[in-house]
């Protein structure tokens, strides 16, 4: 009798283990990251990262094909970053993402850049009222407050 393993996770265990692969990988670049942020024109980023000189990443993260297709606000996002990136699974299908954005591939171990993200950068005083609310967030999840909007 042979034994069957299915190693495919559900859409929601995927999405958990690429964001935390990329945020894994993110930190070993230095990036600070935070998961589900809410922007302020309300769409909810999956990772925002800041760098140790300043700069913002934003990262989505698509669980899948259906999840891409489905999800069309991620140009919504480049208004406050300098580079967006879209994080998938190893396995999510080749040629499918636009050529624009940069490209994660993660696990739920780390992860790798496969394109990067062209920089576009923010306006300095949109970057420091993103950074002074970035830290504030920072802060008060670290202090127990439930907070999820910059």
């Amino acid at each position: 009798m042979d034994v069957v393993i299915d190693l495919r996770l559900s859409r929601p265990e995927t999405t958990e283990a690429v964001t935390r692969g990329a945020a894994r990988f993110l930190v070993s670049l230095g990036y600070a990251p935070l998961a589900e942020v809410t922007l302020p024109n309300s769409r909810r980023a999956d990772l925002m990262a800041l760098g140790r000189k300043g700069d913002i990443l934003i990262v989505e993260v698509k669980s899948g094909l259906e999840d891409f297709r489905i999800d069309r606000k991620w140009p919504e996002y480049a208004p406050y970053c300098d580079a967006f990136y879209f994080a998938v699974a190893p396995h999510f299908p080749d040629g499918i993402l636009p050529d624009e954005p940069g490209l994660i591939v993660a696990d739920g171990f780390g992860g790798a850049v496969v394109r990067e993200a062209p920089v576009a950068p923010l306006a300095p005083a949109r970057r420091k009222a993103l950074t002074l609310a970035f830290a504030r967030l920072a802060a008060m999840r670290a202090a127990g407050v439930v907070a999820d909007t910059l």
